[in-house]
């Protein structure tokens, strides 16, 4: 049978409960890494890699592809990238499936130690954002390195079963294969980069120095020794509150999960129907980061948290609603395998979303602040919201570039590697003789592997969209007709157009970076401090 659709029909039909199954064993990990659920997930996904690596089934689609156009050869598309790393010897498949079960566990059962005590991430956090005492901060941020020891050798191992599997099907490595298969050019991808390290790097390191001064004032040192631990969070990727506004004082009574459900009614986007299905506070075993999960494409969308009041925990409920709705709001008459949304254009969504958590009109219109305290912090608003994209652009351009010379060379001196990344793109040297695998430490190099990129894109298309919302809706936060234009013109489609296309038909001109780059200039120099 080589018709294209009765092609794609058949396939679909016998991948979908795979699919489901994978995902459900996967959530069940995830809410409780023990043993029973580890050797589920990997029964799930081992079958799912089987189904997907049968050389029969892909030489039927690759015959289909040749004789199609239109929606059967988009289908047919997705269904090649989605058998062509699963065309690998079954053992290498099955050593990549337990071996990445294994790293997970250890990232969701491990906690590191502070004064004696074991303490979740949440607790970690707290303390580099909260602590004014340097040895408890410096306590705090080698105890969030410390699961880095435990998993680098096998997440060099994964580097090397990833690369092997690439190279089988005729890729370069891991990460030219990731990229390929997800409809993203490297070249272009690595042009961009360029592109928004010219932007950033100068008034990144003026926003800095600044940041800089400041700190060295709360802990009375100069400039020159300031460490990796005197800032907000183990990676510097989020703003320090020197550096940004401090909302956690208006926040910390509010109900984060009540106000995220409240902000996408607002928009008429329902909610209430995946909170039911998620599982958001944090617990022992239990994954300590936050993801969204559609299981079967059928409505069943679920999200992981580990929520605590305050600002940061918003922005992810806010973020992860953001992948839910999306996944909601697909047309469900596509066929299956067009039930699903690229990578790039979700993490723009949910990037939209999250941003509300330090927008002026949504701390009026939605928690209900008093409009001259909102008034008076307005300009820093904006000011802090600049400081976050330059924050965050610098700490893509390490993780890509880092993730790029792990899949090139997974027996390089990746320790040094990581530091030399982090003092070239966000200024901070390592500690004094520092020779540990931190960068194992950051579950998506492990976990969500080739990644990054995509949030880094996000945030291009979140500027972009907001813009247009902008003019055709007159904002986002409480306008229902912003929400009928997302469903409409972004949810709707799936994947039943490439995510490039798709951008361009919906805010009527290709991705640029321009909307970004309006939002980080003039350079940010927010006040900083607590309200």
């Amino acid at each position: 049978m080589t018709d294209p659709a009765s092609v794609s029909d058949l396939i679909e039909a016998e991948l979908a409960p795979l699919h489901a199954a994978s995902s459900r064993a996967v959530w069940d990990f995830n809410i409780l890494a023990n043993t029973t659920h580890e050797a589920r997930r990997i029964e799930a996904e081992t079958a799912l890699s089987d189904f997907l690596a049968d050389g029969e089934r892909f030489a039927v689609i690759e015959q289909a592809r040749a004789e199609a156009t239109g929606t059967p050869r988009r289908r047919l598309d997705l269904l090649r990238a989605s058998f062509l790393a699963h065309q690998v010897p079954v053992e290498l498949r099955t050593r990549i499936i337990e071996l990445e079960a294994t790293v997970e566990k250890a990232f969701s059962v491990h906690r590191g130690s502070v004064a004696g005590s074991r303490v979740d991430d949440n607790v970690i956090l707290g303390i580099l954002r909260e602590s004014d005492d340097v040895a408890e901060r410096r306590e705090a941020w080698e105890a969030s390195k410390t699961v880095g020891a435990v998993v680098a050798d096998d997440v060099r191992e994964l580097a090397r079963l990833r690369n092997a599997a690439a190279s089988a099907v005729g890729h370069r490595d891991w990460f030219a294969l990731s990229l390929a298969t997800s409809e993203l050019d490297e070249d272009k991808l690595f042009a961009t980069l360029e592109e928004v390290d010219a932007a950033t790097a100068t008034p990144f390191a003026r926003w800095k120095a600044d940041l800089d001064g400041r700190l060295a004032v709360r802990f009375g040192c100069p400039v020159a020794e300031l460490a990796p631990w005197h800032y907000a969070d183990p990676f510097f990727q989020e703003v320090p509150v020197e550096g940004g506004v401090d909302l956690d004082p208006l926040l910390a009574a509010g109900d984060t999960v009540a106000l995220s459900e409240k902000t996408f009614a607002g928009i008429g986007l329902e909610t209430l129907s995946v909170l039911d299905r998620s599982d958001l506070f944090p617990r022992e075993e239990k994954c300590q980061h936050a993801f969204c999960i559609d299981i079967d494409r059928e409505g069943d969308v679920r999200v992981l948290a580990n929520v605590v009041p305050g600002q940061r925990w918003l922005d992810t409920m806010l973020h992860e609603l953001g992948h839910a709705t999306f996944d909601s709001g697909i047309d469900p008459t596509l066929p299956w395998l067009l039930r699903d949304c690229h990578t790039v254009v979700t993490e723009g969504i949910a990037i939209l979303m999250g941003r509300l958590a330090g927008d002026a009109e949504w701390l009026e219109r939605v928690l209900g602040a008093d409009a001259a305290v909102v008034s008076a912090i307005t300009d820093d608003l904006r000011a802090a919201r600049a400081a976050e994209l330059l924050v965050f652009a610098r700490w893509v351009l390490v993780m890509t570039h880092f993730e790029l010379s792990l899949y090139a060379d997974p027996e390089s001196d990746l320790d040094a590697r990581w530091w030399e990344l982090v003092e070239r793109y966000q200024l901070i040297a390592a500690p004094a003789g520092r020779r540990r695998p931190d960068w194992a430490a950051k579950i998506h190099v492990a976990c969500v592997p080739v990644y990054y990129h995509c949030y880094l894109y996000g945030h291009l298309v979140a500027s972009q969209l907001a813009a247009v919302l902008e003019r055709e809706c007159g904002g986002l936060v409480d306008r229902p007709a912003a929400g009928a234009f997302l469903t409409r013109r972004i949810f709707g489609p799936g994947l039943s157009v490439r995510w490039d296309a798709l951008i361009e038909q919906a805010t009527g001109e290709p991705l640029t970076a321009t909307h970004f780059g309006r939002q980080i200039a003039p350079p940010p120099a927010p006040r900083g401090g607590r309200l």
